[in-house]
């Protein structure tokens, strides 16, 4: 009972994430970790967004997209970080929060900033601000592999630097359906996006080592599209029979469930976990997006 006890004692710290992770709630209740969810204004109204949807539902929210309404997203301000965190440190616990790519928002660089502020004021706890340089499932599957090493009862510091060693093997494999939505978040000029809509073009993309969304390659139609997907994890990928793999879509839950049929007949995981990608990231992906996560030998 007092290894037990010890244990507890120095594994008592809080894992902190962005409801950009994209994880179902259940995942986040049953691992323990804390959500803060970001904010989405669809036709000047503002939500709060969290895992289950409660504000903005998944498909209502992909139906005002495909509807051509438009939808902005706000980084998260310090004093919605301190009180997520602060009662955790006034009960005596530490914080590690694991941030959503400082090159796709600001919110990882105000988080960090409140963690600067807190530990002035509670000296004797540890506050650690990771930059996962990750984006929707993939920071969800950089999340949940940090809450396993918690399980097996590793302390904060062993925890973050795991994820800091991993980090650069945190694939994200991306495709979209409609070109218009990468053009308007500056990714493809509108000549190219007329053009490839035109020709049925579907672009890969992938999450670089600097956590910047960056386009890859190029297909003609949906299904060579998805088999890309797979293809890429086929060249990369760690002991994919060994692996969680997670994979989330922008309304789209028949080709995303497609894709874990290519990847278990062809590639093969320990499980595939499949989810909807929420507002703050499929404002700019739109509807129609594919995106798969692994950990592979390079990013």
């Amino acid at each position: 009972m007092a290894d037990d006890a010890n244990l507890t004692k120095v594994n008592d710290f809080v894992i902190l994430t962005e409801s950009t992770c994209d994880m179902p709630q259940e995942m986040a209740d049953a691992l323990g970790i804390a959500i803060l969810p970001i904010r989405v204004m669809v036709e000047e109204r503002e939500y709060a967004h969290y895992l289950d949807g409660r504000e903005l539902g998944f498909h209502d929210f992909y139906e005002k997209l495909r509807a051509g309404i438009s939808a902005k997203t706000a980084a998260a301000n310090t004093e919605e970080f301190i009180a997520q965190v602060e009662p955790a440190l006034a009960a005596g616990r530490d914080v590690l929060y694991l941030g959503f790519s400082s090159a796709l928002s600001g919110t990882f660089g105000v988080g960090a900033m409140a963690a600067e502020q807190l530990k002035e004021k509670y000296p004797e706890r540890k506050i650690y601000a990771v930059d996962t340089l990750c984006a929707s499932f993939g920071q969800g599957l950089f999340v949940y592999l940090a809450a396993q090493q918690k399980l097996q009862g590793k302390d904060i510091d062993a925890v973050k630097a795991y994820v800091e060693e991993i980090r650069p093997q945190l694939c994200h494999w991306f495709t979209v359906d409609d070109l218009q939505h990468l053009k308007r978040g500056g990714r493809v000029s509108a000549a190219a996006a007329a053009f490839g809509t035109m020709l049925n073009i579907k672009p890969i993309l992938h999450v670089d080592d600097e956590g910047r969304l960056i386009p890859v390659s190029k297909v003609q139609g949906r299904l060579a599209s998805i088999k890309m997907l797979a293809k890429k994890m086929q060249e990369t990928a760690i002991n994919p029979e060994e692996q969680v793999v997670f994979i989330s879509h922008g309304d789209c839950e028949k080709d995303a469930q497609k894709l874990a049929s290519i990847i278990r007949e062809t590639i093969g995981a320990k499980e595939i976990i499949i989810n909807p990608i929420g507002p703050i990231i499929g404002a700019h992906s739109g509807p129609g997006t594919v995106a798969l996560f692994f950990l592979g030998t390079k990013r």
